[in-house]
């Protein structure tokens, strides 16, 4: 038994002498990060924006899929003609053709990248049909925009095109939660589905048995809100009655993890200060700001006046080098890329310009930067998500990490989702995951490189 304990105590003592290098080079690898800035656009699907990137899973590789059908299944002989829901009511778009082939077409053959199309349902039921199982071919079906599913860009014309040749392109990021902006926000903060256990049966989706929608609506039949709805708190619509209004929230949020371990953090959004005042821009909107649905973050807490802050801020901060150490940046609407009341040639461009003064900054050197979307806006991509829970994923959006740490001209392959953002931060601030989503969520770290700094 003694001369067992010795090898014991000497198989411990090689493990601890193993770990300890793998300890302090994790440690070297956070301690070379003092920013990270994720910059969360709108609505396009990765197909929709980087189908014809070089060495991505594109367009090039979705002649296999399956052509798009109608609900009973049966083969559309050409895409109905696109709808523009900008209109009302909405009439066909007659910038497009009405006898468009079943297949992917490029949207600059009829629609410059700087014009707005129609907006198109991105509804949480409606995606789960869209994607009807992983063929991913009803997503004209189960549209208001029509044949406008099936469009893409020539992302060589767009202004991040550019920086995903230079740093890295992630071909397999996921949104995390099917459906819209509203849910996928909440995502993004909280890796969490906001609760309304008492909403008004008028709100209530219906479900038959086979769990296809019979009537739309906010809140789950059980209480949760997976689709548009608006906050009990500032700001929020004139229009919207208080029995109308999310109830707060009460789970805990990624900037609450880092309050709680002193790490300085920001959500930067464009109008938030016109809103707050009473003076919304126009296209303000109220559902893209997750943390003020919070009892934390309500009215008149320190932390929202500490937290939540105008993009405005965000340019002063980084010009100023008061950059905190996490933060997140939301353009307003007209430079978000939302189809409908935005063109996705000013989006990309704003983003892209907001990379340029990170870059001309002094926080640049020790900064990641995560660029991505909420969500895929309605439009189809090719390749089917993951099977994971009741909440999601949905579909593939364009995602490009950008930092003198990236892996420089890669495409990378790794499954991720909104939630690997959280692990990303977890990790680099030795946080509690928020919950199981971001626990396991794949980490940020493939698409940089500690090996020599740069």
């Amino acid at each position: 038994m003694h001369r067992w304990a010795l090898v014991v105590a000497a198989a411990i003592l090689a493990a601890c002498g193993a770990s300890a290098p793998k300890h302090r080079a994790a440690e070297d690898a956070r301690a070379r990060i003092d920013h990270i800035v994720v910059i969360f656009q709108e609505n396009r699907s990765f197909d929709n924006v980087f189908g014809l990137f070089p060495g991505a899973d594109g367009l090039g590789n979705s002649r296999s899929a399956p052509p798009q059908v109608d609900r009973d299944g049966r083969v559309y002989r050409t895409l109905p003609q696109p709808i523009d829901t900008s209109r009302r009511p909405p009439a066909p778009d007659l910038r497009f053709p009405p006898d468009l082939p079943n297949a992917p077409f490029l949207i600059d053959w009829f629609v410059p990248p700087g014009e707005k199309t129609g907006d198109l349902v991105h509804r949480f039921y409606q995606q789960q049909h869209q994607i009807n199982g992983g063929r991913m071919d009803k997503f004209v079906a189960w549209s208001d925009a029509a044949g406008l599913v099936m469009g893409h860009y020539d992302g060589s014309k767009l202004a991040t095109w550019a920086l995903a040749r230079e740093f890295t392109l992630l071909d397999r990021f996921y949104h995390a939660a099917f459906g819209g902006s509203f849910l996928n926000h909440f995502w993004l903060v909280c890796a969490c589905t906001p609760v309304w256990r008492e909403a008004p049966a008028e709100v209530r989706a219906q479900l038959d048995a086979n769990g296809m929608l019979v009537k739309d609506g906010q809140v789950t039949p059980d209480g949760f809100v997976v689709n548009t709805a608006f906050s009990t708190y500032q700001p929020y619509p004139a229009n919207v009655a208080p029995d109308r209004r999310v109830p707060p929230q009460t789970l805990p949020t990624i900037g609450d993890r880092l309050s709680e371990s002193r790490v300085s953090w920001a959500w930067y959004s464009g109008g938030w200060k016109d809103a707050l005042a009473g003076k919304p821009d126009r296209l303000f909107q109220f559902h893209h700001q997750p943390f003020a649905y919070f009892r934390q973050f309500g009215d008149g807490t320190a932390a929202r006046a500490e937290h939540l802050k105008d993009e405005k801020d965000f340019l002063a901060d980084v010009d100023a080098g008061r950059l905190p150490a996490v933060a997140f940046v939301k353009p307003i609407g007209a430079d978000n890329e939302h189809p409908g009341y935005a063109d996705i040639a000013r989006g990309q461009q704003h983003a892209a310009d907001l990379v340029r003064r990170l870059q001309a900054s002094a926080a640049w050197k020790r900064t990641v930067i995560i660029m991505t979307h909420d969500e895929n806006g309605g439009f189809w991509d090719h390749v089917a998500p993951p099977v994971v829970d009741r909440w999601g994923p949905g579909a593939r959006v364009p995602s490009i990490v950008v930092s003198p740490l990236s892996r420089r001209g890669m495409v990378d392959h790794t499954t991720y989702d909104t939630t690997s953002i959280l692990r990303f931060i977890e990790w680099r601030h030795n946080l509690a995951p928020l919950g199981t989503p971001d626990a396991a969520a794949a980490n940020l770290l493939s698409t940089l490189d500690f090996k020599e700094p740069k």
